[in-house]
């Protein structure tokens, strides 16, 4: 089983407005987690945030680029979008960007993508709300075409690529993975017809996200009983003396090293095939303690 970090990339709440980390910290962090022994470092995909019990908007540095810097700045883990929001790329020319960001990455790249939810950010950037699982299901007619074969020739209600070919490619002969976010069921069918991964969170554990699992099961066996995409899994580790008291949390792993290990040991024997972590508080001294965790689990694993 692969094991990720993320990567913060918005105000934080303690911090308020302007405080999210500059490329050179964002950058360090990356290169930390490589040095840590992380597979992979992922991004996320948001605008913006207004939260509703908050007076203020929370600011965040598009993932996309920051992605593309990072692909340069490392040299081993992969590199995940955690997920790309449909709407805010057409889909054939996200294709494109794909291809060419996992050339620069060496072939390092998984590109997760999902429907879109945080109505805010549509609403401030002009983007249309409306029909999210259908527009994502004709996106989905597009990337994974272009993905695999580089070509594609698509009619739809709300996209096009006529005669579309994506030359230079990626420098894998399938081109990058389609990683696929999915909770509901049309979109747990999607992610089942096209992707090669499926993602879902937040879930500390196998038994906590048994529900999910077994949907998309059934999902799989209904629409691509020949396919058989990797299940990934987003959860927090949350350091509850490093948090307000205040502060709640469901479904998350403790942050003593013990518990993180039993947790992927858990989530490794369940079949899980990579796990994302979002540390929680984004500190140093909370993602120095995630890395024993981290450690001792590769110990036990390799013992």
């Amino acid at each position: 089983m692969k094991v990720g970090f993320v990567v913060a990339l918005s105000d934080s709440r303690r911090g308020g407005p302007g405080s999210a980390e500059r490329y050179s910290t964002i950058r360090e962090r990356a290169l930390r987690a490589e040095a840590a022994g992380y597979d992979s470092v992922w991004v996320w995909d948001h605008l913006l945030y207004r939260p509703d019990d908050l007076d203020w908007t929370v600011g965040i540095w598009e993932g996309w680029t920051i992605l593309t810097a990072l692909a340069e700045a490392t040299s081993r883990v992969e590199l995940g979008t955690l997920v790309l929001c449909n709407s805010f790329r057409n889909p054939a020319v996200l294709a494109k960007m794909a291809h060419t960001l996992d050339e620069v990455s060496g072939g390092r790249l998984i590109l997760g993508i999902g429907a879109g939810w945080n109505k805010p950010e549509y609403d401030a950037f002009g983007l249309p709300f409306d029909r999210r699982v259908a527009r994502f299901d004709e996106a989905l007619q597009i990337l994974r075409p272009l993905l695999r074969d580089g070509k594609v020739d698509f009619e739809g209600e709300f996209y096009s690529a006529r005669d579309c070919v994506i030359s230079p490619r990626s420098p894998r002969p399938g081109g990058p993975p389609l990683m696929v976010g999915a909770f509901g069921p049309k979109t747990m069918r999607l992610a089942a017809r096209y992707a090669d991964q499926w993602n879902t969170c937040y879930w500390a554990t196998p038994e906590d996200a048994a529900e999910q699992l077994a949907n998309f099961d059934e999902a799989v066996a209904e629409v691509a009983p020949e396919r058989v995409p990797e299940k990934t899994i987003l959860t927090s580790v949350v350091h509850r003396d490093l948090v307000p008291p205040e502060a709640t949390f469901e479904s998350v792993i403790d942050g003593a090293p013990e518990a993180i290990a039993d947790a992927l040991s858990a989530h490794a024997a369940a079949g899980i095939g990579h796990v994302q972590l979002h540390v929680v508080p984004y500190t140093d001294e909370a993602i120095a303690r995630t890395e024993v965790g981290l450690k001792l689990w590769r110990e036990r694993s390799a013992g």
